[in-house]
């Protein structure tokens, strides 16, 4: 039998993070580099996970992938043991949603392995990726794991999921990595004890994004650019407001503009990780030009980046492959 596959995308949050997790509204998108797994029968009787050079039991516990690898199983009734081989190509802790496009990724080549016998529904992938996720992050807003099952740019909100956006054409973006990496968790945590600290903080920054974020999905129907770009100059003020920012992301954000970005924001949780710089770009000839500009900017300061586009026309997130170009990651998912 050949082992049974899944892919993932992984993802950016073009505005609106942090909020979300308070129930206001966010825009993310898939990306195309995610994460792909295999499944195959297992050989002793029990479910493992290979992840890099590492082996890991489902509901060992030997640590947060074990525990992670359990409670996915177990949103999955009747499932055989399993030997699960994974492989992300998104930075851990990046901001890009690694541990979710795993997730998705095992999700989808564990339900897959009984050849049609159980149904791969996306609500069921989610649900699996979901307990996964609360192992790490504790309180997930759901937009990671969203994006990586079903890819294309979305409006989200905890109370009613994704809604499909329709862009007017696509969005081309450059990814900076600061080269370190932050929790979801603890910047989750960190943002929370600020509101209940300063509840005016609260009560004046949710508003303002869910404002920011309502004008963005409007500039991306429209094919907005410039409006779009400003809009996440805004949130990053917010965000920096917030504590998530760090000099380095700071520091990127201010490359990309001068390099030429119509706006850059760090995306994900912070506290380092990645951000994202949009290009004035209409078509590829273009985007490259603009993103060796940006990217050129970055390396030559210590930073590293690549180029992605958000599609107007996104393929089926469960038929995306992870960029041949990105190196796999082989440590745990943070």
């Amino acid at each position: 039998m050949s082992p049974a596959r899944g892919a993932a995308c992984g993802k950016v949050i073009l505005l609106g993070e942090h909020a979300v997790v308070h129930g206001t509204p966010a825009i993310a998108s898939g990306i195309e580099h995610g994460a792909e797994a295999t499944a195959e029968p297992s050989t002793d009787g029990r479910s493992t996970l290979l992840l890099g050079a590492a082996e890991h039991i489902a509901g060992d516990t030997g640590g947060d992938l074990c525990r992670a690898f359990g409670a996915l199983l177990a949103e999955l009734p009747g499932t055989p043991p399993l030997r699960v081989t994974a492989e992300s190509r998104l930075l851990p802790g990046g901001g890009l949603g690694s541990s979710a496009a795993l997730a998705v990724s095992i999700a989808r080549a564990v339900r897959a392995f009984d050849g049609g016998v159980h149904a791969i529904d996306d609500a069921r992938i989610l649900a699996a990726a979901s307990a996964w996720e609360r192992v790490f992050h504790g309180n997930p807003s759901g937009i990671d794991t969203t994006a990586a099952a079903l890819g294309g740019c979305f409006l989200y909100t905890r109370a009613e999921g994704a809604s499909p956006l329709a862009l007017r054409r696509d969005v081309w973006l450059a990814i900076g990595s600061t080269g370190t990496s932050g929790s979801t968790r603890l910047m989750v945590e960190s943002v929370a004890r600020l509101f209940e600290r300063k509840p005016d903080v609260k009560d004046q920054t949710l508003p303002a994004i869910t404002a920011l974020v309502r004008n963005a999905a409007l500039a991306l129907e429209a094919g907005d650019l410039q409006g779009l770009g400003r809009l996440m100059v805004l949130n990053q003020m917010l965000l920096a407001g917030l504590l998530v920012s760090t000099e380095d992301l700071e520091r990127m954000c201010n490359l990309a503009r001068d390099a030429g970005a119509l706006g850059a924001k760090l995306t994900g949780a912070g506290g380092g990780g990645s951000m994202i710089a949009l290009l004035d770009a209409h078509d590829e000839d273009q985007a490259e030009r603009a993103a060796a500009r940006v990217l050129g900017a970055w390396r030559s300061a210590g930073y590293d980046g690549l180029l992605a586009r958000i599609s107007a026309q996104p393929r089926p997130a469960s038929t995306g492959q992870p960029s041949p170009a990105a190196p796999p990651v082989t440590e745990d998912p943070e």
